[in-house]
């Protein structure tokens, strides 16, 4: 088959959540098992063009006419770091991508920040046709690259060059849907009469293009099982609970799966010192590093519990106000790594601040990171909501313990202790007190060591590999294909 993914961000060019893990992983599988797929991703200006090799491809200016006038595209290709044949391919512009140093700018107007993407999603559908790369599918990914189900379905819907292209969309957060003013569609150039209905884009008055993605795509991709039910819910699906029941029929849940040649102690260079499953008591050197890191005493026998997140309501930093004073008083050490909405940065600098126990780091670094998730003996993920999750599976093959809230893919990957292949603790209430609870339990838990090897060695085990998924991934494609 030939396979198109289409995304905002892909790794390791350009990162900011999930969505570039799996759009920089699963690629990697399809090809070995024998699948010929090519990216598309914007050229933003934060991506590193000489680290990556990316070089521009001759006769490759694409003029596309809009409302506003006409837009200039150029395309640059780089191979995907870890294959063969993987071409990725950069389309340059110069008004709504080059200027950027962040993928998603957060000084930018939201109609702007549409067009953005409306451009970028009609530009690759005319790349694939120039580049004679004649796609079976065409796999989007939320919602800025939502518009191509619509294109296809209806601006390139008697295009015989796509005659045979099945489309594929993934919701790996549906709490972003992409939603504004139906003037938009004049700047897109669809027709309004064609999409402008409940069974289209419009949504209570509003554009709304992941629904518009979510009715015209062939199947719609979840990124767990337990998150596929949950968006079909009142509570869950941000409002589009009723085109998700009503689009049922086109639902799969498939749980993401982890990139093991990047995340590896046995392999990770980003760490103090390696080690796997059968030398487990090397991962207290990557304790004592991280904690020389965030300025705290190394206590060999106290539990150190990391946290590294984007710092927003989704990942139930609203739990934590409520018991600061109890997290002061647990015999335990946190540390905590993310940036994200101011209230939540302050709290976190009050409480690294306020305590003996606690530092934060309000910052993004891949490189320590890494060393958390090496040196920590529990990773606390109290999500409000979570498609999938990466942290979690990343913290299990690391040997640091999950403890997360039941929901989404935290359910649908975490063995709840006591079970007999228990690898990591879960509470189901969305409150403080349960949070503090489950916390409470897996310190108690830690005292035995014979039992925390034991859950340890059940994380370290623990298969989330690309492989699983891909396979169920490739049995889609090909069911829609027919």
């Amino acid at each position: 088959m030939k396979i198109m993914f289409v995304s905002a961000e892909v790794a390791p060019f350009s990162k900011v959540g999930g969505l570039a893990d799996v759009v920089g992983s699963l690629p990697k599988v399809l090809e070995k098992m024998g699948h010929e797929v090519a990216i598309f991703t914007p050229l933003h200006g934060c991506i590193d063009q000489q680290k990556f090799g990316i070089q521009e491809l001759e006769n490759s200016k694409l003029t596309i006419d809009y409302s506003y006038g006409q837009y200039y595209f150029t395309l640059k290709m780089a191979k995907l770091p870890g294959t063969k044949n993987v071409n990725v391919f950069f389309l340059d512009n110069n008004k709504y991508f080059a200027p950027f140093h962040e993928v998603y700018p957060r000084s930018i107007d939201t109609r702007y920040e549409h067009e953005r993407f409306i451009a970028f999603s009609h530009a690759s559908i005319e790349y694939a046709k120039l580049l004679n790369f004649k796609p079976d599918i065409i796999h989007s990914n939320d919602w800025h690259t939502a518009m191509i189900p619509v294109y296809m379905k209806v601006n390139y819907k008697d295009d015989p060059f796509f005659k045979n292209t099945k489309n594929f969309f993934s919701i790996h957060n549906i709490a972003y849907q992409g939603q504004w003013f139906d003037d938009l569609l004049y700047f897109a150039q669809i027709d309004h009469k064609d999409v402008w209905n409940c069974w289209g884009l419009e949504h209570f008055g509003m554009l709304n293009w992941m629904k518009g993605a979510i009715n015209y795509s062939d199947r719609v991709v979840v990124v767990s099982p337990n998150y596929a039910n949950e968006i079909k819910t009142y509570e869950g699906g941000k409002g589009l609970d009723w085109t998700l029941n009503h689009n049922a029929h086109k639902l799969l849940g498939i749980l993401n799966g982890v990139d093991y040649d990047v995340f590896n102690p046995a392999t990770d260079k980003l760490i103090a010192k390696n080690y796997d499953v059968n030398h487990i008591e090397d991962k207290e050197a990557n304790k004592k590093a991280v904690l020389e890191q965030f300025g705290l005493p190394y206590e060999k026998d106290k539990p150190l519990i990391a946290i590294v997140s984007r710092l927003v309501e989704q990942k139930g930093f609203d739990l934590f106000g409520p018991v600061c004073e109890d997290l002061k008083g647990l015999d335990a050490q946190f540390i905590l790594l993310g940036t994200g909405a101011q209230h939540y940065e302050d709290m976190f600098r009050y409480l690294s601040g306020t305590s003996s126990n606690f530092r934060a780091k309000i910052e993004f670094s891949a490189q320590l990171s890494n060393l958390m998730y090496a040196g920590a003996d529990m990773f606390l993920m109290p999500s409000a909501f979570e498609p999938c999750g990466l942290s979690q599976l990343i913290a299990l093959k690391y040997g640091a313990i999950p403890i997360v809230r039941a929901t989404g893919g935290l359910e649908d990957t975490i063995v709840g202790y006591p079970m007999d292949n228990g690898d990591g603790f879960k509470f189901w209430n969305y409150s403080p007190y349960a949070m503090m609870d489950c916390i409470r339990y897996a310190l108690d838990i830690f005292k035995d060591k014979k039992d925390w090897r034991q859950i340890m060695q059940n994380a370290m085990n623990a298969d989330f590999s690309w492989d699983n998924s891909a396979k169920k991934y490739v049995e889609a494609y090909k069911e829609a294909i027919g």
